[in-house]
C-alpha cells in the first residue's frame, strides 16, 4: 500500500469541494454540522473556512455528519445511525429534522484513492500517527500512558507490527528463484516438514503460531530448500485466516515453481481463541491444501503421512 501524505493546500482543495454539499436546510438557521471525532473535527473547521454553518455536539441535532475520511464507510453509517430515534413507527429525527447527510474530505472507495494509506496535516507524520492511536489504546485499556514504563511503548508496537506485517512489501515471485540445473531426474516428492511460523488473525489482531509441512513433486525445476520457509514467512506475515494462508502458499507454489504437485499442512494455535471467547488453550488447528497430482492417488497418502 502505497503512502500518501496530504499538504495544508491539499486539504483546503478537498475542503472546498466537500463545503459545496452544505447547504441552508431552514431559511431561518444556518446548517447544523456534527463532526465525528477525532477527525471529523479538523475536517470541519477546514470546510468551515469555505462555508458558514454552526457545530453541534449531538448527531441527533445535525444536519450534515461530516467526517476525514471514509475507508469503509461503517463509521459513516454508524454515526447516521445514532443520529436517529427509534420510535414504535419507525426512525424519527429530532425537531422535525430529516436524516442527516454525509460529508467527507476523502473518501477511499473512490478509483483515484483506492489502495493508498493518507496521512492528513494533523496526524503529524505516518508513523507518529500509529504512535498517537496507541496512546488512546493504553488510556482505553486503563493505564497511565505516560508513566515511565509505557514512555516508549508505542514507538516500540509501531516498530513490532512493521516487522510482524513485513511480508505485504514481499514479492513470492522474487522469493521463488528456481533451479533447472541439478532437477534431472527429480521427480518424487521434496518434503520440508515441520517449519515454525508466526502471525496474526485479521479478525482480532491477536497471535497464530504453528507449524507448516511443505511438499511438491518438480517438473524439471526445483527450488532452494529455504525459499519454501521463506515463501511461508511471506504470507504469515500479513493479517491472516489460516485457511487463506494455506492455500496462498500452495497456489504460489504452483504459481511460479509450476511442479506436477503441490501439498502444504497447517498446524497452528490461535490466541484469539485461547485467551479470549471461548478460553480454550492447547488444541491445534490444521488445514491442508492439495493441488495437481498430490490432491488424489497415491501421492495425496504419502504426503498426508509425511506431515502427520
Amino acid at each position: 500500500m502505497s503512502k500518501r501524505i496530504l499538504s495544508l493546500a491539499a486539504i483546503d482543495d478537498l475542503a472546498r469541494a466537500a463545503a459545496r454539499e452544505i447547504k441552508p436546510v431552514h431559511e431561518t438557521e444556518p446548517p447544523k454540522v456534527y463532526a465525528i471525532p477525532c477527525g471529523g473535527v479538523p475536517a470541519a473547521f477546514a470546510i468551515g473556512r469555505h462555508v458558514h454553518f454552526e457545530m453541534v455536539d449531538d448527531p441527533l441535532d445535525a444536519d450534515y455528519i461530516v467526517d476525514d475520511l471514509i475507508e469503509s464507510g461503517g463509521t459513516m453509517s454508524r454515526f447516521l445511525g445514532e443520529a436517529a430515534i427509534s420510535t414504535p413507527t419507525g426512525r424519527k429525527f429530532i425537531s422535525g429534522r430529516g436524516a442527516p447527510k454525509p460529508v467527507v474530505l476523502l473518501d477511499k472507495r473512490s478509483d483515484e484513492w483506492k489502495g493508498q494509506w493518507v496521512v492528513f496535516p494533523w496526524e503529524q507524520t505516518a508513523e507518529k500517527g500509529i504512535e498517537d492511536h496507541l496512546i488512546r489504546i493504553l488510556q482505553f485499556v486503563g493505564e497511565d500512558s505516560q508513566r515511565e514504563g509505557l514512555l516508549e511503548t508505542p514507538g516500540r508496537v509501531a516498530k513490532a507490527w512493521q516487522f510482524w506485517t513485513k511480508g505485504y512489501g514481499e514479492d513470492p515471485a522474487a522469493i521463488l528463484k528456481t533451479f533447472e540445473d541439478g532437477a534431472e531426474g527429480c521427480n518424487e516428492m521434496v518434503v520440508v516438514k515441520d517449519i515454525p511460523f508466526y502471525s496474526h488473525c485479521e479478525h482480532h489482531m491477536a497471535a497464530i503460531f504453528g507449524t507448516a509441512t511443505i511438499a511438491y513433486i518438480p517438473d524439471g525445476k526445483i527450488v532452494g530448500l529455504s525459499k519454501l520457509n521463506r515463501l511461508l514467512d511471506c504470507f504469515a506475515r500479513r493479517l491472516q485466516v489460516q485457511e487463506r494462508l494455506t492455500a496462498q502458499v500452495a497456489d504460489s507454489l504452483m504459481e511460479h515453481l509450476a511442479p506436477k504437485g503441490v501439498g502444504v499442512v497447517v498446524k497452528a494455535r490461535h490466541l484469539c481463541m485461547e485467551s479470549r471467547g471461548v478460553c480454550q488453550q492447547g488444541h491445534h488447528t490444521v488445514t491442508s491444501a492439495l493441488r495437481g497430482v498430490i490432491y488424489e492417488g497415491a501421492a495425496r497418502q504419502e504426503f498426508l503421512q509425511l506431515a502427520q
